[in-house]
């Protein structure tokens, strides 16, 4: 039987306080967090949420006052240049100095590593070679992002922190990062991203830690987070108003709820109550009826997105 994944970052009730002129602000408030081999763990919540503290901490670069932490099984803050050789991390902000080039900037990189990555073939995959030649200060965004990324992976870590990898990224770079993030995965290393764009989160993430005013809001899979009890609702759209005979038919049982329009002459609605294959005909026959045909219709699974917009204050 294929054994579990281990357990590489482990954040046991972390507590952080700063002090500021309106008295002790508390920035978290017993976190719990953990990263295994072979998944990738989103870290997510609103701005100011406790994310960046949460990471820093978990890379070593900053102490909390009180809580347990452990990257490959040692204290960060204390550990030397052996366990930093195995960490990767990318910043959303890059941290890449401007006057280098690229090419330069990741040999110098691998030079600091006995066994480095395979710079040529990641430049190659990630599209850097067409821009590797000119100064970091005259890359997009986007461009500064997929060499932040290799710089993040020089060192071959087993242990990956990527903050906002996709930000920035065209659809295509977008799509090679993600594959790319898919095989680090695959290859055993344990990724800790943090992302706004929840479309991301959910494609990518095996568990998902959700942080509110610093405190995990909620943590499982995306399947466990998006669960919902009880029936899928039903959003349909029409090209002009119901006429009132037409909602005065509406089938007992079920619940007709109007939706914001998403253009002026287009309104849409939920039906909410369809748990049987019955109700499903009484709401076919009732479009039948009453000549209304529907320009869309569409089941309505929670996202990620919904469970995120729940937490955020």
């Amino acid at each position: 039987m294929p054994s579990s994944p281990s357990v590489l970052v482990s954040l046991e009730g972390l507590q952080k306080t700063v002090r500021s002129r309106r008295g002790d602000l508390h920035i978290l408030r017993g976190v719990d967090f953990r990263a295994r081999s072979g998944e990738v763990t989103a870290l997510l919540g609103p701005n100011g949420a406790g994310k960046t503290t949460t990471l820093t901490i978990a890379q070593g670069l900053d102490r909390p006052d009180s809580g347990t932490v452990r990257l490959l099984g040692e204290d960060p803050w204390h550990a030397g240049s052996a366990l930093r050789s195995q960490v990767g991390v990318m910043l959303q902000d890059g941290g890449l100095p401007p006057s280098a080039t690229p090419a330069r900037l990741l040999r110098h990189i691998c030079s600091l590593y006995q066994e480095p990555a395979d710079m040529a073939a990641l430049t190659d995959r990630l599209g850097i070679d067409e821009f590797s030649g000119r100064d970091i200060r005259r890359l997009s965004g986007g461009q500064k992002q997929r060499v932040a990324l290799a710089a993040a992976l020089a060192g071959r870590p087993r242990v990956v922190f990527l903050d906002e990898p996709s930000a920035g990224l065209d659809p295509v770079s977008r799509q090679l990062v993600f594959d790319l993030i898919l095989e680090l995965k695959q290859a055993g290393l344990a990724v800790v991203l943090t992302t706004h764009l929840l479309d991301d989160a959910e494609r990518l993430a095996d568990h998902v830690v959700l942080l509110r005013e610093g405190a995990v809001e909620r943590s499982g899979s995306v399947a466990e987070l998006t669960d919902r009890t009880g029936p899928t609702p039903v959003h349909f759209s029409v090209p002009q108003p119901l006429g009132s005979d037409a909602l005065a038919a509406f089938p007992s049982g079920l619940h007709l709820v109007p939706e914001v329009p998403s253009a002026p002459a287009d309104c849409t609605f939920r039906v909410e109550g369809l748990t049987t294959p019955d109700a499903w005909a009484d709401l076919a026959a009732w479009w039948r009826d009453h000549r209304i045909m529907p320009t869309d219709v569409r089941l309505l699974h929670r996202s990620l997105e919904d469970v995120f917009l729940e937490v955020a204050p």
